[in-house]
């Protein structure tokens, strides 16, 4: 699931929203109120449940290959993310959808996400997003399940490699934490 050209998307759990209306998210680091949306480039983040918590590496130029076969794996693409255990039912069972706009009303944020400051009407109804296990096989990014997100961020964090995190706030607590 991901924007045609001039589109970007904006991932949901509710399927019945007709107007977004720019908020100050209650996680929010920054000030200002926005409707966040992605990019094609961007949508694999959040094809999750909305409180999963999920950590992300993908290959960039300069990354070194030890750091792509020790973090994402020899045969594995160029890309993994990675949740915990207690997450999987929540993955096979959420029902996700995806509303898609024009991209005229949105700006750049940062390196992750796009944002409009004024209200937006999706292009259409909500698009249900499907099998979370199956978009991630077609699109050839490996889906790594762990115990704990954190030694693997740990080794995210410190390598060559593009990544990001979502919602860490919800993950188990770090050993000794």
């Amino acid at each position: 699931m991901r924007p045609e050209p001039g589109q970007v998307l904006h991932f949901s759990e509710d399927p019945a929203i007709t107007r977004f209306v720019p908020h100050l998210a209650a996680t929010a680091r920054q000030p200002g109120e926005y409707v966040w949306a992605v990019d094609a480039s961007r949508s694999p983040d959040y094809w999750f449940p909305r409180q999963c918590p999920r950590a992300m590496a993908w290959t960039v130029p300069g990354s070194s290959g030890e750091d792509r076969d020790r973090i994402i794996g020899p045969g594995c693409g160029s890309r993994v993310h990675a949740v915990e255990y207690g997450w999987l039912e929540r993955m096979r069972t959420v029902e996700l959808y995806a509303y898609r706009f024009d991209a005229a009303p949105f700006r750049p944020f940062g390196d992750n996400a796009v944002v409009a400051t004024e209200p937006v009407v999706p292009l259409g109804p909500a698009e249900r997003v499907g099998d979370l296990f199956e978009l991630h096989e077609r699109a050839g990014i490996a889906l790594r399940v762990l115990p704990s997100l954190w030694p693997f961020w740990d080794a995210v964090t410190t390598s060559s490699l593009g990544w990001s995190g979502i919602r860490l706030r919800n993950a188990r607590p770090r050993d000794g934490g």
